[in-house]
């Protein structure tokens, strides 16, 4: 990838809606410095449903703020219009780009299954509106090499067209905390192998709770016991092994499952405010795995910076 970037006129950044801060890859912010950059926050839908109270518009008004001078964009797993606005933005920058006889070139970069085949196969579509080249699935790891030139706009006679490529997701370097590998995995951005379906399921009745205990009312009431919930969806929905014992695994991935679709609720996990974003950039800033040890590693190095200048001073 990085042997590609002379020749990209923009870099489209997609990131998930429902972790706005924890699908933020560091390594981008590093490789792709100084590079015309749009971010595209996906799967919208997934993370704002219906709701009417105005909070995710707040929401998006600091994420503009976070990001700026970068373009910011929101789009919908269901809706085009957050893709037609990409296009938009995608084309006036290539009509007023330097550009080349043989066109421009745009790079889509991102997390594991965050939406950026998807995202390719859409402008491609309302571009040229021809069908879709890159494979898509709900599991990460579906987009395995850097692919071919995709166009997206025409060639029009004056400059060439305008091309995609589309790259593997990239997982960040480290994971700062438990907590964010939870979020990464509730979201799908890790291999459902990796973390226990239990796990994840537990996870998520913590949210459930948190937003709405009523989202899971038809299989249980209220409740903080994961193990009495899966019995009991088991039960309700059917999954049940030899002599009537529920198998707890794979509801727990299928309750899991519905969530991702939007059939639970449709929530952001991370905290979007302006504490929120200063401590989540304090631990990527020294890259650990608590405020604590972000905090503790900010004092030592601003004592070191003092004692380095009080030495150039004396």
């Amino acid at each position: 990838m990085k042997r590609m970037l002379d020749s990209v006129d923009l870099v489209i950044e997609c990131r998930d809606y429902r972790l706005p801060l924890t699908s933020r890859n560091p390594l981008f912010e590093e490789s792709l410095a100084g590079l015309p950059r749009m971010i595209v926050f996906t799967k919208k839908d997934l993370a704002v449903g219906r709701k009417k109270d105005g909070s995710h518009i707040q929401k998006q008004n600091l994420l503009r703020d976070w990001y700026a001078p970068a373009e910011v964009v929101f789009m919908s797993k269901k809706h085009r219009r957050g893709a037609k606005r990409i296009l938009e933005l995608v084309q006036h920058h290539h009509e007023n780009s330097a550009g080349s006889l043989t066109g421009s070139k745009m790079l889509i970069v991102g997390m594991p299954n965050v939406g950026k085949s998807s995202l390719l196969n859409e402008l491609r579509y309302q571009g040229t509106g021809k069908g879709r080249v890159s494979r898509v699935g709900a599991q990460p790891g579906i987009t395995r090499k850097i692919e071919t030139n995709v166009k997206i706009i025409e060639d029009d006679g004056v400059r060439g067209g305008l091309y995609m490529v589309d790259t593997p997701g990239v997982f960040m370097p480290y994971v700062p905390d438990s907590e964010a590998m939870l979020k990464l995995a509730l979201c799908g951005c890790v291999k459902d192998n990796i973390l226990p379906s239990t796990i994840l399921a537990d996870y998520l009745l913590y949210h459930l709770n948190l937003e709405d205990p009523a989202l899971y009312e038809a299989y249980h009431p209220p409740t903080n016991d994961v193990l009495s919930l899966l019995d009991q969806v088991a039960r309700k929905t059917g999954m049940l092994q030899k002599g009537g014992v529920p198998n707890i695994d794979h509801v727990a991935l299928w309750f899991v499952q519905r969530w991702r679709a939007g059939n639970l609720g449709c929530f952001v996990l991370d905290e979007v405010t302006e504490e929120a974003y200063k401590r989540y950039q304090l631990q990527r800033k020294y890259a650990v795995g608590s405020l604590n040890q972000a905090k503790k590693a900010e004092k030592e190095d601003r004592k070191s910076r003092h004692t380095t200048e009080d030495r150039l001073t004396a």
